[in-house]
């Protein structure tokens, strides 16, 4: 298998596999395909297995793709402004991820879901009890929000974090939650109730704009609350409601 990424912050994933190869995807994550290239939806390994990992953002289907000749060709796309993290994983080798990250992968890769054991982080920690797990071996593309910044954390070494900025890490990363310190810190500050806290060993994948920032921005200069706002025009109409959609459906 074969990739090369286009774009910068709408990227394209371009994949060439050969007749012994198999990727698969979420669906709705396809742009394009060449002739050679043969489609399969399936469950992914049963119907219960297929809504467990609904649960974690993922679709109930699966989209498989082979190739009857070498040099069959994939184009995937994300959803959003992004970055599309390629990760080549070792055998046994597992990342957690936010929601909705999974793009693609080899057919090796598993893709499960993790629930998140701690109660302060599954309630506050931005995402919910039930994330995604991807184990290698093989590589898997994951979709981020925004420019992705890289933090190796050393044993003990611990990073506050915004919730909603937490994009992938190392299973050997405890997550927590810790409440913002200060009464006109909590009052005023903006950041809300809750940071998200990492603690290492392990490397930590950050993103720069949660998806539900970006549709708060779109709504506030949109006008969808206020009386003060201007009109929207109807490129932003159709920008909120199809965001709007997105995130209602998810939640």
């Amino acid at each position: 298998m074969e990739y090369k990424l286009h774009g910068t912050v709408m990227q394209t994933l371009e994949i060439t596999i050969g007749p012994s190869e198999m990727v698969y995807c979420q669906t709705h994550a396809l742009a394009y395909m060449s002739d050679a290239i043969q489609m399969n939806t399936s469950t992914g390994g049963g119907i219960w297995k297929s809504i467990v990992r609904t649960f974690s953002g993922g679709s109930l289907f699966r989209n498989e793709f082979t190739s009857n000749a070498p040099g069959g060709l994939l184009g995937f796309c994300p959803r959003f402004p992004g970055k599309i993290v390629p990760y080549k994983l070792a055998p046994g080798e597992s990342l957690i991820c936010r929601k909705e990250t999974f793009l693609c992968a080899e057919g090796s890769v598993q893709f499960e879901i993790f629930f998140r054991q701690q109660l302060g982080g599954g309630l506050f920690g931005g995402e919910g009890f039930i994330l995604q797990k991807v184990t290698g071996p093989g590589t898997v593309f994951l979709d981020l929000s925004g420019e992705v910044v890289e933090k190796i954390l050393a044993p003990g070494e611990r990073l506050r974090v915004h919730v909603g900025h937490v994009g992938v890490q190392d299973p050997s990363v405890q997550f927590g939650v810790q409440i913002v310190k200060g009464f006109k810190n909590l009052l005023f500050g903006g950041e809300g109730i809750f940071f998200a806290t990492l603690t290492g060993p392990g490397r930590v994948l950050l993103q720069s704009m949660p998806i539900v920032n970006l549709a708060d921005e779109i709504m506030r200069y949109a006008g969808g609350t206020g009386g003060g706002a201007r009109q929207p025009e109807t490129g932003i109409d159709v920008g909120v409601s199809v965001l709007k959609g997105i995130l209602d459906r998810d939640n």
